[in-house]
């Protein structure tokens, strides 16, 4: 197997592992595990594992990273602003939905990065970038009203979290991107997820929701912890490393189709025809947006050759 084929197979592994991810959380806070301790348990079980990767791989990088008052400053904004309220909100719009909705709302978080950047930048979108942002905005639409302008299709608590995932996914990008560049995905992500497990419980308080041991529960959580949080993203990286990370995010758009897949199948939850247009429009403003990044790229590394 080459190089861009291997790439490729990793990013969809990746994808549907992210899949499996939610529709863990989903099981879990059906099943009566409050949103504190399930955000908490996946922030420190998987910084822990990742930061003795990210040791082993390079200890300098971590050392260089906890020696600076200005990246350890990055650090924790990131951890608070970045993970820790991106992976609250988007487990409570699983709990006040369902992972394939939650999933597809939080999806849209490209298109409010080229808002942002528009906006900061002070220029127009093109033409590619407005069909993207008019998609995007179309299928929220349908995906929260069904098309009925009079009442709501998900809860009102769903959409606002769901929304808010899509918000705190944008920071969860734009914020760590000079840092990230300077050392490597890896090192700062890991820190910022250990940071954030140690943090987060001792202001939301945890420890005093319980937990139903049972083989099921155990299983949610290695699904959530275990295969969506450790082993997606270090196979995510290692095929992003093989095929270039503007085609890693294109192919990791199958994430929200297993989802939703997922949610069907293991947790029976009913969509309408509405729900699928919308989730389709959704994903295909954000398609445009990568396709776009990857055309640019290529015509780039043409103009160098």
């Amino acid at each position: 197997m080459n190089q861009t084929k291997k790439g490729t197979l990793l990013t969809l592994i990746a994808g549907f592992a992210w899949g499996i991810s939610g529709i863990s959380g989903q099981y879990l806070l059906a099943n009566g595990m409050h949103v504190n301790l399930l955000t908490s348990l996946r922030l420190l079980i998987a910084g822990i594992f990742l930061t003795i990767l990210a040791y082993y791989r390079d200890k300098q990088t971590l050392k260089i990273l906890l020696t600076s008052k200005q990246n350890v400053i990055v650090i924790l904004s990131f951890a608070i602003f970045g993970l820790v309220l991106n992976q609250y909100a988007y487990l409570s719009a699983i709990q006040y939905t369902n992972a394939g909705t939650a999933t597809v709302l939080q999806y849209a978080t490209p298109v409010l990065v080229l808002v942002y950047t528009c906006l900061r930048e002070k220029i127009l979108p093109s033409w590619t970038e407005l069909m993207a942002i008019v998609l995007a905005i179309g299928g929220v639409f349908l995906m929260a009203t069904h098309g009925n302008l009079s009442e709501l299709a998900i809860t009102p608590a769903g959409l606002f979290w769901g929304i808010v995932s899509a918000f705190t996914y944008a920071v969860y990008l734009l914020l760590p991107t000079k840092l990230i560049q300077t050392y490597g995905s890896l090192h700062v992500i890991s820190l910022s997820m250990l940071v954030g497990g140690l943090v987060f419980p001792i202001f939301s308080q945890s420890w005093r929701h319980t937990f139903e041991i049972t083989g099921l529960n155990l299983l949610a959580l290695f699904g959530i912890v275990g295969i969506g949080t450790i082993f997606a993203y270090t196979v995510f990286l290692q095929g992003v490393s093989l095929i270039g990370a503007i085609k890693g995010s294109l192919i990791a758009s199958i994430e929200p189709v297993a989802s939703v897949l997922l949610t069907v199948l293991v947790m029976g939850t009913q969509f309408y025809l509405t729900d699928f247009i919308g989730m389709v429009l959704i994903i295909a403003g954000v398609l445009l947006i990568s396709l776009r990044d990857l055309v640019a790229s290529q015509k780039a590394h043409l103009g160098e050759k």
